[in-house]
């Protein structure tokens, strides 16, 4: 992803929420949104129910909780398309 492509990324995530701080390189920043915490906020607010799934808060580089959270945020994606708001 170039720097610009990555300057347009990062305006459009923060429009959900405080995303980074300005002392964060684009690096840190990077991993703050691919660990999954940060989606599966945005995804509480799309879909405030809540879910019995706790989130790992401190990756740390684990590649083993960062799975686990995009599984849980998939899981929680594909709940609120099958049995969300859209069929009810």
């Amino acid at each position: 992803m170039g720097g610009a492509e990555w300057e347009r990324e990062q305006t459009r995530v923060k429009t959900f929420g405080p995303f980074g701080s300005s002392n964060q390189d684009n690096l840190t920043m990077y991993m703050d949104l691919v660990d999954g915490i940060f989606l599966n906020q945005i995804m509480l607010q799309i879909d405030p129910r809540p879910t019995n799934q706790r989130i790992n808060k401190h990756v740390n580089n684990d590649v083993n909780l960062r799975i686990q959270n995009l599984t849980i945020l998939v899981r929680n994606i594909k709940t609120y398309y099958q049995g969300g708001p859209f069929f009810q």
